[in-house]
């Protein structure tokens, strides 16, 4: 077990660097320094092993999401630390990897699609509920419609053909929808509350 989780902690550092094509199972077994014949003792192919990665993410991703949910003191606070959160991913991330998971590997591109369009639009209604009790967002919201569109936003900075990564940093593209967002919908409490989170950011 522990040998299969070297290889997928490995493959999930080169896929997030190189991009998913970029790595061959000869240059994970390179990387790993062991023979292609063991590695497919483990994984019997590229697509298991992408799909493994993928888990082995999301699952990471939702348990972050969970505790800075509880830790937010309000949920504009909660929208920066997952922002916060989300840069620090993204910094490290090559734009092409959801690019080459739908195009080259559907099993993996399909238990992505599982997480997204449940976990992560049920935290988008949750974190948008708590605000409008909070009276930081408008009462007026229509929940399904805003939380689908927020859902779709997020996927925007990985479209290479919207935002090519020759031209636009990707770590930024993502903050800068996610403010604009969270001013559409916000009151004019929210509103305040969000210029006093972007000067602590800025004074970090």
């Amino acid at each position: 077990m522990e040998t299969k989780n070297r290889i997928a902690e490995k493959a999930e550092e080169l896929y997030m660097r190189f991009g998913i094509r970029s790595v061959s199972m000869e240059n994970m077994a390179e990387a790993l320094g062991m023979s292609k014949k063991t590695l497919y003792q483990y994984y019997a192919d590229k697509d298991q092993l992408v799909v493994e990665v993928v888990k082995r993410h999301t699952d990471v991703v939702r348990q972050q999401c969970e505790q800075i949910a509880s830790e937010a003191q309000d949920a504009i606070h909660e929208i920066f630390l997952i922002m916060e959160r989300v840069m620090e991913d993204f910094r490290n991330m090559n734009p092409m990897v959801l690019f080459d998971l739908q195009k080259y590997h559907p099993l993996g591109f399909q238990r992505f699609n599982e997480y997204k369009n449940q976990f992560l639009l049920d935290f988008i209604r949750c974190n948008i509920q708590r605000g409008i009790r909070e009276g930081l967002y408008r009462e007026d919201v229509q929940l399904e419609i805003i939380s689908r569109y927020r859902l779709q936003s997020m996927m925007i900075p990985f479209d290479i053909n919207v935002y090519p990564p020759t031209q636009f940093n990707m770590a930024e593209t993502a903050q800068l929808i996610a403010e604009n967002f969270t001013y559409g919908l916000a009151t004019v409490k929210g509103h305040q509350l969000i210029q006093d989170y972007q000067e602590k950011r800025k004074n970090k």
